[in-house]
C-alpha cells in the first residue's frame, strides 16, 4: 500500500510509511505537519490529506477483497485465475465487477429459467458448437409443462434469459460497456412541463458530454430532477455497444444458435448492462461533482475565516431589518458586549431621525470607531443610514459591510444562549456581526460551517463529506493563528488539535475555576486532557501574558530544551530575543554554523530547528495579518452612480466556477465572469481571486433593470 500512494501522489516511500503510522498512532494532521517534519519530510496538511484518503481508501478495498475472496471461496467456486484476478484489482468497481456471477442475487428470469431446468440449454446457446439443424429442434427437449415450459419458443425464451445474465455478469462486458459510455456517451435532461421550467429554462432541453460537462450543470440537473422540473438520462451509443458485447460472445457465426445468442446480448445490454451502468456513472458524476463543490466551498470558507481581525476597535454591529426594525450592538475592543437596542429607520415605520440620534448617541458614548452591518435584507438602505450619521457625527468613524450568513443560526444556538442569556435570540445577531469584525476567526466557528454562505449548492452535496471536509477546514484554520487558552471560547478550543468538545468545556472551567493559566503545563490538570491530548495541542495553545517565553510563543514544550540550547549556542539571553527577535537569525549568521549543525547540537532536526527559530522571531505571528484588510467606508454607492468604465475598489464576497461575485459598495455585488479575471486563460477563478481579496475593478455593464452589474479585472 506504502509503495502504491507514494507512487500515485508522488513521495517518498518512507514519508509516506512515517505519515500512516502517525495517523495510526491517533495524531491530527495540524499536529503532523507542524510538529513531525523530520518523520514527514516536510509535508504540508493537504498532501498528509492525501495520504489520510488514499490509505483509508486501500484499507477499505482490502477488507472488501478478502469478504469476497471467503464468499466465493465458500461457494467453491474460487479458481486459481478469479483469485489472481481479484488480488490484482486495485478498484473497488473492478472487484465488484469480478464478483458480479458469484454475488447472491434476487429472484430474476435466469434464476427462474434455471428453476425450469435450461441451464444446459443455455450453456448450447453459448458454447456455439452446434453448426447444423434447428434451434428449435434442440429447444423440443427441454419442454416440461409441469415445470412451467409450454413449448420450445419458451425454452429458448428461458435460455435466453439465462445467457442474458451470464453475459450481463462478464466484468470483461460491463467494462467496455462503462468505458463506452464514459467516452461517447451525453448527459440529457428535459422538461417535465416545459412551460414550468421555473430556473431550469436552459436545462429543458439539454444535452452535453459525459467526459466534459462541468460539474455546476451536474448539480443544477440533479436538482432539477429531484424538484420534478426535470427528466435525465445517459445516452450512450446503443447499437455500437451491443455489437461490440457481440464481437466478446458470438465466435462461430455458423453456429445455429448464433442468432439466439445475438437476442440474449442485445436483451443483455437493455435490460440489464444500461440501467446499471447509467445509474454507475450518474453516480459517479455525483460524485465528482460534489467532491468539486465542496471543495470550492472548502476554499471560499478557508479564506473567509482567515480574513484579517480588526483589532483594538469598538464596533457598533447592526443587524438591518425593515418591519422588525435594526438590531444595535456596541462591543469593546475585547469583543465585550456593552449596550444593544433596536431602531426603526425604514418602512414602515419610518423613523429615521430618531435611529440617526439613537447612533449617534452610542458613537458618543462608546468611543465606537467602526460600524459594521450586516449584508441582509435592508442593508444597503442602512447603510445610507450610516453614511449620514458618520457625515454628523463629528468623529472619524467608518462602516464596512460584513456577511451575516449565519447569523441567524447562531442567534438561536445554544452557544448564543450561554453567552447571553437574558437576551432574545433577535438580538444576538448583531453582536455576532460586530464579533466578526473584530476577529472573524473566533466567532465564526461558532457555527455550523454549512450554514456559512460561500460556496455553490452546498445544500445538494453529499452532507457528511460536506461536513467533514468543512471540519478540517477550520480545524486547519484554528491551528494556523493559534489560540489564546486565557480567552478562548469553547467553540474555539474544540477545533484545537487533540482538543474535544467535552475537554474545550473542562479547559474553560478550569479556567473560571482556578483562574487564568500561567503556563502551558499546568494544562496537564485539566480533566479528560490525557498525556497524547497534551503533546496534540500545547503548541497551538498560546500564554500571550506568560511568564515563560516559551510559553507565549508556537515552539512545542518537547522542543523547550533544544530552543535553550539554542540561544546559549548563539549567546543570546531570553530577555534580548524578547527585545528583539531578529537577533536570533543575526547570532546564527555571525557564527558561520549551518542549521544542519546547530540541530545536531541542540538535540532536534533541521526542519524543528528552523521552526523555532521563525517562532523566536516571531512569536506573536498571526497569519491572517497578511490578508488585505476589509474595506472601510463613509460615504454610501447606488447603482445609480455606476457608469461603465468605472474603476473601483471591490471585496470579493464568493467564488464560483464562473466567476466571483465583487462587492462594490452598491446594493447588489458585480460579477467578474471567468473570462474577465486576466488576459491569459483561467481554468478556475480559485486560480486568481479568493473570498476577502480585495481587488480592483472596471464596470462594463449595468443592467439597472434586473439589477445586474458585470465587471472585468482586466483594466487596460
Amino acid at each position: 500500500m506504502y509503495t502504491a500512494i507514494a507512487e500515485e501522489l508522488n513521495l517518498g516511500w518512507s514519508q509516506v510509511k512515517s505519515t500512516i503510522e502517525l495517523l495510526d498512532a491517533d495524531n491530527t494532521v495540524p499536529f503532523i505537519a507542524r510538529y513531525r517534519k523530520e518523520a514527514t519530510g516536510s509535508l504540508d496538511e493537504e498532501q498528509i490529506r492525501a495520504i489520510q484518503e488514499r490509505i483509508r481508501y486501500l484499507r477499505n478495498l482490502e477488507e472488501r477483497r478478502q469478504a469476497i475472496l471467503k464468499s466465493i471461496e465458500e461457494q467453491g467456486k474460487l479458481t486459481p485465475e478469479l483469485e489472481a484476478a481479484l488480488q490484482a484489482a486495485d478498484r473497488l468497481q473492478t472487484l465488484e465487477d469480478l464478483y458480479l456471477p458469484y454475488k447472491p442475487k434476487r429472484r430474476t428470469r435466469a434464476t427462474m429459467a434455471r428453476e425450469k431446468g435450461l441451464e444446459p440449454l443455455a450453456q448450447l446457446i453459448l458454447a456455439q458448437e452446434i453448426l447444423s439443424g434447428e434451434p428449435l429442434e434442440y429447444a423440443q427437449s427441454f419442454v416440461d409443462p409441469e415445470k412451467g415450459v409450454e413449448d420450445a419458443e419458451a425454452a429458448l425464451a428461458g435460455a435466453r434469459d439465462i445467457c442474458a445474465e451470464t453475459i450481463s455478469d462478464d466484468a470483461r462486458v460491463r467494462q467496455t460497456v462503462r468505458e463506452r459510455t464514459l467516452a461517447r456517451g451525453f448527459l440529457t435532461s428535459e422538461a417535465r412541463d416545459p412551460d414550468n421550467c421555473k430556473e431550469y429554462e436552459i436545462y429543458k432541453q439539454f444535452s452535453e458530454p459525459v467526459k466534459t460537462i462541468p460539474p455546476h450543470r451536474i448539480l443544477a440537473i440533479n436538482r432539477g430532477e429531484r424538484e420534478n422540473f426535470l427528466r435525465a438520462a445517459i445516452e450512450a451509443p446503443e447499437a455500437e455497444l451491443v455489437l461490440e458485447i457481440e464481437k466478446l460472445y458470438v465466435t462461430q457465426p455458423r453456429s445455429i444458435f448464433t442468432g439466439e445468442l445475438k437476442k440474449a446480448a442485445a436483451d443483455a445490454y437493455h435490460r440489464l448492462i444500461a440501467p446499471a451502468i447509467e445509474r454507475e456513472i450518474r453516480n459517479q458524476l455525483t460524485e465528482r461533482a460534489d467532491e468539486h463543490a465542496i471543495r470550492i466551498f472548502a476554499q471560499n470558507l478557508r479564506a473567509l475565516l482567515m480574513q484579517p481581525p480588526l483589532r483594538g476597535k469598538v464596533i457598533l454591529g447592526i443587524d438591518p431589518g425593515f418591519r422588525t426594525g435594526c438590531k444595535i450592538a456596541a462591543i469593546d475592543r475585547t469583543g465585550k458586549y456593552l449596550e444593544g437596542g433596536t431602531i426603526y429607520p425604514h418602512e414602515p415605520q419610518r423613523r429615521w431621525r430618531e435611529a440617526v440620534e439613537t447612533i449617534s448617541e452610542f458613537i458618543a458614548d462608546y468611543q465606537i470607531d467602526i460600524i459594521a452591518i450586516g449584508n441582509g435584507t435592508a442593508s444597503r438602505e442602512t447603510e445610507k443610514l450610516a453614511a449620514e450619521v458618520i457625515a454628523e457625527c463629528g468623529r472619524p468613524v467608518q462602516y464596512v459591510i460584513v456577511s451575516e450568513a449565519g447569523a441567524s443560526v447562531y442567534s438561536a444556538s445554544p452557544v448564543a444562549r450561554k453567552e447571553f442569556p437574558d437576551l432574545e435570540a433577535s438580538l444576538r445577531g448583531n453582536i455576532s456581526i460586530a464579533r466578526r469584525l473584530l476577529d472573524p476567526l473566533s466567532e465564526l466557528v461558532k457555527i455550523d460551517p454549512k450554514s456559512i454562505g460561500v460556496g455553490l449548492y452546498q445544500h445538494d452535496v453529499d452532507q457528511i463529506h460536506l461536513a467533514e471536509s468543512l471540519d478540517q477546514v477550520v480545524e486547519s484554520c484554528v491551528n494556523s493563528v493559534g489560540v489564546d487558552l486565557n480567552t478562548a471560547s469553547v467553540s474555539l478550543l474544540q477545533y484545537v488539535s487533540g482538543v474535544n468538545g467535552r475537554v474545550a468545556e473542562n479547559i474553560v472551567r478550569c479556567r473560571e475555576e482556578r483562574g487564568k493559566f500561567t503556563t502551558r503545563e499546568e494544562l496537564k490538570a485539566v480533566k479528560g486532557l490525557g498525556e497524547n491530548a497534551f503533546v496534540q495541542a500545547a503548541g497551538f495553545l498560546r500564554l500571550p501574558e506568560s511568564e515563560r517565553f516559551f510559553d507565549r510563543t508556537a515552539v512545542h514544550p518537547e522542543s523547550y530544551a533544544a530552543a535553550e540550547r539554542l540561544l546559549q549556542e548563539l549567546g543570546l539571553a531570553v530577555a534580548q530575543v524578547q527585545e528583539n527577535g531578529r537577533l536570533v537569525s543575526q547570532r546564527l549568521k555571525q557564527s558561520g554554523r549551518t542549521l544542519t549543525e546547530l540541530a545536531g547540537v541542540c538535540g532536534c532536526g533541521a526542519e524543528t530547528l528552523q521552526d523555532i527559530i521563525a517562532s523566536l522571531e516571531k512569536p506573536n505571528r498571526d497569519p491572517r495579518d497578511e490578508m488585505p484588510k476589509p474595506i472601510l467606508r463613509s460615504d454610501v454607492l447606488t447603482i445609480e452612480d455606476l457608469s461603465e468604465g468605472m474603476v473601483l475598489k471591490g471585496t470579493v464576497r464568493n467564488v464560483v466556477d464562473f466567476g466571483a461575485f465583487v462587492d462594490i459598495g452598491v446594493k447588489e455585488d458585480g460579477l467578474v465572469h471567468l473570462s474577465r479575471m486576466a488576459k491569459k486563460f483561467v481554468k478556475h477563478p480559485l486560480d486568481i481571486v479568493k473570498v476577502g481579496d480585495v481587488i480592483e475593478v472596471k464596470v462594463i455593464t449595468i443592467d439597472r433593470e434586473r439589477h445586474r452589474i458585470g465587471l472585468s479585472m482586466v483594466l487596460d
